[in-house]
């Protein structure tokens, strides 16, 4: 649940207008199944390395283990910036939808109350986060649900008074891709976006039950729900709602909704994307908080990031990335939908370095790690079909649209400022490494801290280990 909650939000209720007008039909179908090839061998690849060693610090850790320290050091800064950033997305998604009540309050006023909302449940405990993301989750799945039935309805002519079927592909101006391949590729950092979130069962791994059990049911289960989800919806956005009137502004699902003829639909849709944006902020700030909150532990951030109060709360971590909620402010001085999309291409490339470290990760501990071990693939309780393909091509994959970035004008100014910053950061950790003061964890000593509960002890000086994990949240399945 933890990490359906953390991928269905604004990427889908909202972002879809934006690929929709840019790519056409079948651009954005196309975007979305590319990117879903993708993270099938992502999740896979994760699933694996979680099952054998669960820890909180997830694929950052997995990085410095199986790649090197200053790597690791690279991803954990980058996964971090993308969730955080995600906060700050979702902030201002959640001022442009209020708009629709409210159009003469100004965004950044939303901005605010929305980031004291968000940051203020997850100061309550673990628990009071998975407890929220429980219903926020449940509320979009009901959405997301009745959104396919109500698309099949119009699509047939059963509701909205005439038949639409197919019309919107094969009478679409200038063809069902009137952008061609390019728009594909335009529009996949937003798919991107969308499928952020898959990965937060790795990180949940540090965290749940009996994770040989857990962890493949719920890679195996969480994904198969997001691509039906996520293809489903993404292909009834195409279905319903011609491609020209696709916008950041207004929710694809909420246009639809006005066209049934059902009163007050509009209005309820809408109230359900304002709830998933809250749910998509809540996950965001949970997931960054608690990966800085590992990385610290392990020396890859200022120690003050490592506390945790009684409840198991790390609230110096917390309260930084609640900080990057900031970037909604930008609304003040540039319009929302541009600093939304902005925002979205900003953390979509970040996480795309991650997934390329998980790739990168998976393959050294098949080939290098294990034998090393004295194990085999045998001993693995998971697999990761299709190795060592389906690394190769996730993350030949996640170069291309990376590359893609630095040819559409939206996102030109984040590639060019994200790609450099990943390597100046893999080379600061490098220099750390070489200081002495980044180390490989120590896989013995994170099984003996997995099932450590009480992280309210002072963190003292790591020497050569990585420390606790930082909370006891029981993994929803």
């Amino acid at each position: 649940m933890i990490a359906i909650g953390g991928s269905i939000g604004t990427a889908l209720f909202l972002s879809t207008g934006y690929a929709l007008n840019t790519a056409g039909p079948g651009g954005i179908v196309g975007a979305y199944l590319l990117v879903a090839v993708m993270v099938y061998f992502i999740i896979m690849s994760l699933g694996e390395m979680a099952t054998y060693l669960p820890v909180a610090g997830s694929f950052q850790t997995y990085s410095s283990m199986y790649v090197s320290p200053s790597f690791g050091f690279s991803i954990g800064w980058c996964y971090w910036f993308s969730w955080a950033v995600t906060v700050g997305i979702e902030v201002v998604a959640a001022s442009i939808i209020m708009k629709y009540w409210f159009p003469d309050v100004p965004s950044w006023i939303w901005s605010i109350i929305f980031v004291v909302v968000v940051v203020g449940l997850n100061l309550l405990s673990a628990a009071a986060y998975g407890e929220a993301e429980f219903w926020f989750a449940s509320i979009k799945v009901i959405a997301v649900v009745s959104f396919l039935m109500v698309g099949i309805g119009m699509m047939s002519g059963v509701m909205g008074g005439h038949h639409i079927g197919f019309s919107n592909f094969t009478n679409s101006m200038g063809g069902i891709f009137p952008k061609g391949f390019t728009g594909i590729l335009s529009v996949a950092f937003t798919a991107v976006f969308c499928f952020l979130g898959t990965e937060i069962v790795g990180i949940a791994a540090g965290e749940g039950k009996n994770p040989e059990k857990t962890i493949p049911k719920a890679v195996k289960t969480v994904f198969v729900r997001i691509v039906i989800f996520y293809l489903g919806a993404t292909f009834m956005v195409a279905a319903l709602i011609p491609w020209q009137q696709g916008t950041v502004e207004v929710s694809p699902f909420t246009l639809a909704f006005q066209n049934i003829g059902i009163p007050f639909a509009a209005t309820l849709m809408n109230f359900v994307v304002l709830t998933s944006t809250l749910s998509c902020a809540n996950a965001g700030l949970y997931a960054s908080s608690r990966m800085i909150f590992a990385m610290a532990k392990e020396g890859k951030a200022p120690k003050i990031f490592a506390n945790a109060n009684k409840r198991g709360v790390p609230v110096p971590a917390l309260l930084l990335t609640g900080c990057m909620g900031g970037a909604a402010f930008l609304s003040k001085f540039i319009s929302p939908d541009k600093v939304y999309v902005l925002l979205v291409s900003a953390s979509a490339i970040t996480v795309l370095f991650a997934w390329i470290g998980i790739c990168l990760s998976h393959n050294n501990f098949r080939k290098k790690y294990l034998p090393a071990q004295g194990k085999s693939v045998k001993d693995l309780k998971f697999k990761a079909p299709f190795f060592p393909y389906g690394n190769w091509i996730a993350g030949g994959l996640c170069v291309v649209v990376i590359i893609a970035q630095f040819f559409s004008h939206d996102t030109f100014i984040t590639a060019a400022l994200g790609v450099p910053m990943f390597f100046l950061l893999w080379g600061y950790g490098k220099i750390k490494e070489r200081r002495g003061t980044l180390w490989i964890p120590s896989e013995a000593h994170l099984r003996s801290q997995s099932s450590e509960t009480d992280d309210s002890v002072p963190v003292e000086e790591p020497k050569g280990h990585a420390a606790p994990s930082p909370s006891t949240l029981e993994m929803e399945i």
